[in-house]
């Protein structure tokens, strides 16, 4: 059943976070199909770079995939340009986004330098002006922002909440860690999603720490959020929303489809050629950096990952098959 929440479409509280490099439609698609819509109510796509015009209709359509599931995946877009990110707003939905949301929080140093991402939290203002320009742009679909808690501090954090809710946000995702602490686990600090929760009146989407299928409801409990999104712990375990416990088949069954539909995306019929075997065993190991899911890295991870010959390391995995 979907949530009565404004118009949010969302078919459940949890939610995959975008990541840029991994969210594509190959990896979603597999993901989303895991799940029933109750256990995970949605996506995102890795956000699209809006600079100073506006983003052409075939890369948008690239980044939204031919797939579309019974849980909605929203465009993420990031910039500051308030026409140029309108219009690919507009031509976002005109392709059949079901939502918009904008991003706020990526610490990356090339956005931050051109004043994108994480560098507009020192300007709320401008997060108001650039959330009011795309929702005005496409007013049947919720226009959603993501934020982190600060660039060096979180001492800004209830006043860039409020200007996203003012420029006409129906979702505020806060990432609990400032820009600076990046993705320290040292620095996961909840209480900053419930000082959004605070001051808005808005739904609020909690970020960061939230790695396990207890964490879900944990977050939810302890901070008052309505949502809560999962990244990398969705690139651990694929089955993390569900709370399901993965076999090594399934796992391994899991990153060789990845490989195939990588392979698909990249516009080949398989991923036999060269160089496109080593690109798709790159993105492979890219996950198992991170792997958890049914115990298949176990305490070889570093093998795992030296493994240069793509097909060792498409061997490796059928073997558990």
């Amino acid at each position: 059943m979907r949530l009565a929440l404004g118009k949010l479409p969302f078919t459940s509280p949890w939610l995959l976070a975008p990541m840029d490099g991994v969210t594509d439609p190959a990896f979603r698609k597999l993901l989303l199909a895991l799940h029933a819509p109750e256990d995970l109510g949605g996506a995102f796509t890795e956000f699209v770079r809006v600079t100073q015009t506006s983003v052409p209709q075939h890369i948008i359509a690239q980044h939204l995939g031919t797939e579309r599931f019974a849980m909605p995946v929203g465009l993420q877009l990031m910039g500051n340009n308030l026409e140029a990110m309108a219009t690919t707003a507009r031509t976002a939905v005109e392709l059949g986004a079901p939502l918009v949301d904008i991003n706020f929080g990526c610490p990356a140093r090339g956005p931050f330098r051109h004043c994108a991402g994480s560098s507009l939290l020192s300007d709320p203002a401008q997060i108001e002006r650039i959330v009011k320009a795309v929702a005005k742009a496409v007013p049947e679909v919720p226009t959603t922002a993501k934020i982190r808690s600060g660039i060096e501090d979180d001492l800004g954090l209830e006043d860039v909440a409020r200007a996203a809710e003012s420029g006409g946000a129906q979702l505020l995702t806060v990432h609990c860690r400032t820009k600076t602490e990046g993705y320290q686990e040292a620095a996961i600090n909840w209480s900053r999603i419930s000082r959004a929760v605070k001051v808005t009146s808005i739904p609020v989407c909690g970020n960061g720490g939230a790695s396990s299928f207890s964490d879900l409801e944990g977050m939810r409990r302890e901070t008052g959020c309505a949502f809560v999104m999962i990244g990398r712990g969705a690139i651990a375990n694929p089955w993390v929303f569900s709370g399901k416990r993965a076999t090594k088949s399934e796992a391994a069954r899991f990153l060789l489809d990845y490989g195939e539909a990588m392979a698909v995306q990249r516009g080949h019929a398989d991923a036999s050629s060269s160089p496109s075997r080593k690109r798709v065993a790159g993105r492979i190991k890219q996950l198992l950096r991170y792997w958890t899911a049914g115990d298949l890295v176990g305490d070889e991870r570093e093998s795992w990952l030296r493994e240069n010959d793509p097909d060792q390391l498409f061997g490796r995995l059928a073997s558990f098959l």
